[in-house]
């Protein structure tokens, strides 16, 4: 469910109001571009993308129901319309956190704060997450960004990929374990569980 002041929002966007659904725009547009970005690769092609997500939500605007959750609703719209592309291209690549527009990285930076050597291996170590992730499947890397990077819920990512909860959570299970086996495989480190 959205909150009262967003489903007032998405009230007045359905009734017509183009400020209302600019505010939307605005509150939604960076995370949607994130997500577009680190599925297709390329920054023009996810600007495109997302522009194009707006531009469906408007048109289908009218048939959102109070009962689903708008971000959910937005992100299954976006889902679609990166998953065209890669249909046609018939490849998906991961985005590098170097990649990302200016501000957007901040988050996988090491504290400027940190000894040096503690920066250097923080850094190393998202160099290799990267790389770990590149090698991933699409649908696992697609999964994990949904729930790690977006912290949506897995009725949420559920929605989303329009699939079942517990396909949700299998998916998961399987994501996270082939993250960590291709982490392990890089460091030489094994743990057995």
């Amino acid at each position: 469910m959205a909150d009262d002041a967003e489903s007032g929002l998405i009230a007045r966007a359905q009734a017509g109001e183009h400020r209302a659904f600019a505010v939307l725009v605005r509150q939604y547009q960076d995370r949607v571009f994130r997500f577009i970005l680190r599925l297709v690769g390329a920054r023009d092609e996810a600007m495109d993308l997302t522009q194009e997500t707006f531009m469906k939500a408007h048109q289908a605007l009218p048939g959102w129901r109070p009962e689903a959750q708008f971000r959910t609703w937005l992100f299954r719209i976006a889902h679609n319309t990166a998953l065209d592309v890669l249909r046609r291209r018939q490849r998906i690549e991961f985005v590098s956190f170097s990649d990302l527009p200016a501000g957007e990285e901040d988050h996988a930076l090491p504290d400027p704060a940190r000894q040096p050597d503690e920066r250097l291996a923080d850094s190393q170590s998202i160099e290799l997450l990267e790389r770990t992730l590149q090698e991933l499947p699409a649908e696992h890397r697609e999964i994990l960004l949904l729930r790690e990077v977006e912290d949506m819920s897995y009725t949420e990512i559920a929605a989303t990929l329009g699939i079942a909860e517990g396909t949700v959570k299998s998916r998961i299970a399987r994501a996270r374990s082939a993250a960590l086996a291709g982490y392990q495989r890089h460091t030489g480190e094994h743990r057995d569980e």
